[in-house]
């Protein structure tokens, strides 16, 4: 799996890819220190991300925009969109939301489908 094998790479821990599939499908609940440690170094927030939820929601706010602000230096997000986003009325801003969270959903149901679907050879 790419992820395990990003993991060891970035932080020199051997982490099996079973041990991702199962921490990502909740199948281990429980993952070692060392474990933890490796991922809190991989994605770059502190430890207490994965068991503290008091921890993890401001550091998802921070991880969002950071993510977000890449996607407008990468060229993804045009910088006007998100300029007109904020000017817009907050019913209008409402409407955008809600189709915004619709296409979300839409892109993770095709996805879901395709990969428990894979076209036949």
């Amino acid at each position: 799996m790419e992820t395990a094998a990003a993991i060891a790479r970035a932080t020199g821990e051997d982490i099996s890819s079973t041990t991702v599939w199962k921490l990502r499908t909740g199948r281990q609940d429980n993952p070692q220190l060392k474990t933890l440690t490796a991922l809190a170094t991989f994605f770059g927030v502190p430890i207490g991300y994965f068991g503290f939820p008091g921890e993890s929601g401001p550091i998802d706010d921070d991880l969002t925009m950071k993510a977000l602000r890449r996607e407008v230096e990468n060229g993804a997000v045009r910088p006007e969109v998100l300029r007109a986003l904020v000017d817009l009325s907050p019913q209008a801003r409402w409407v955008v939301d809600e189709m915004i969270l619709a296409a979300a959903r839409a892109d993770r149901a095709r996805a879901d489908h395709a990969r428990t679907h894979p076209p036949a050879p």
